[in-house]
C-alpha cells in the first residue's frame, strides 16, 4: 500500500493579514478599486456640498466649511484608534504587520489634525470671531497633533525599526488618553463648540439636506485614509526589503 503525505493546510485569513508576503500579494489588488472608489464618493460629496445643500440661516455659506471639518476631525481620532490597536498587535502578540500600519497611519493622522484644526479655525473666524480659543476640544486636538509629530519624530530617530516599533506602541498607548478628553471635551467644560449633533441617542439634530452631504464626505475621508493607509503599508514594507538587501550585500561584501 502506498502511503500519501497529507497535504499542507491552506494558510487562514490571518496569517494572509500576518504574512508580509501575502499581504503585498493580495493588497496590490484593492489599490485600484479603492482609488476609483473614493474619487467617486468626492466627487458626489463635493457636488452635494457646494451645489446641493441649502446655506445655513445663521452661518450661511460658511457652514459648507463644515463638510471638510467634521470628516478630518473624525479621522484625526479614528488614526490613533488604528494606532492603538497595532500598538497592541506588536506588543502583545508581536503581529509582523502591527508596526508596519502603525507608522503607515502616523503621517495621516497628523495630516487629517493639522487639516482640522486649519478648517477649525477658519470656520471659527466668522462664526465665533476669533480664529482660535483656547477651550477644551481646540487644546487637546492640537495636543495630538503634537503626539502625531513626536511619534514620526522617534520614528525616524531609530535605525532599528523593530526597536522603534516597541517604544513608538508604549509611548501610542499612554497618549491615547488624549483620544477621550477630545471626545467628551464638550461635555466636561464650557466650550465653544456645540454638543453632538449626528450620533445621539434621540437621533441627528442636522436636517437631512445637510446631514446626507455630510455623511457622504465622511464616507469619502474614511475611504481616502484607507487607500493611502494600505498604501503606506505596501510602501514601508517595500522599503524594508530594500534595507534589508542592502544589510545583506553589505555583509556579504565584508566577508568577500
Amino acid at each position: 500500500m502506498v502511503q500519501t503525505q497529507p497535504k499542507p493546510a491552506e494558510p487562514g485569513w490571518f496569517t494572509r493579514i500576518a504574512h508580509p508576503g501575502m499581504f503585498m500579494g493580495w493588497s496590490r489588488h484593492l489599490v485600484l478599486p479603492l482609488s476609483v472608489v473614493t474619487v467617486l464618493a468626492f466627487v458626489v460629496g463635493l457636488y452635494f456640498s457646494f451645489l446641493g445643500s441649502p446655506a445655513d440661516y445663521q452661518m450661511g455659506d460658511t457652514v459648507r466649511m463644515m463638510y471638510v471639518h467634521v470628516p478630518s476631525a473624525w479621522l484625526s481620532q479614528f488614526c490613533y484608534a488604528v494606532m492603538f490597536c497595532s500598538a497592541i498587535g506588536t506588543l502583545v502578540w508581536r503581529h509582523p504587520m502591527a508596526d508596519v500600519s502603525q507608522k503607515a497611519a502616523v503621517p495621516l493622522g497628523a495630516a487629517f489634525t493639522a487639516l482640522a484644526l486649519f478648517t477649525g479655525a477658519m470656520w471659527g473666524r466668522p462664526t465665533w470671531g476669533t480664529f482660535w480659543e483656547w477651550d477644551g476640544r481646540m487644546t487637546s486636538t492640537l495636543v495630538l497633533l503634537f503626539i502625531y509629530l513626536g511619534l514620526i519624530a522617534l520614528w525616524r530617530a531609530f535605525d532599528d525599526q523593530l526597536k522603534a516599533a516597541r517604544i513608538v506602541a508604549v509611548l501610542t498607548l499612554v497618549g491615547a488618553i488624549n483620544i477621550p478628553i477630545i471626545k467628551f471635551s464638550v461635555d466636561w467644560w464650557q466650550t465653544l463648540h456645540q454638543p453632538a449633533s449626528v450620533f445621539r441617542t434621540d437621533g441627528p439634530t442636522v436636517d437631512s439636506a445637510i446631514l446626507i452631504p455630510l455623511l457622504v464626505m465622511t464616507l469619502a475621508f474614511s475611504l481616502l485614509f484607507l487607500t493611502l493607509h494600505l498604501v503606506r503599508m505596501r510602501t514601508e514594507i517595500t522599503k524594508r526589503r530594500i534595507r534589508s538587501l542592502e544589510l545583506a550585500r553589505a555583509r556579504a561584501g565584508e566577508q568577500a
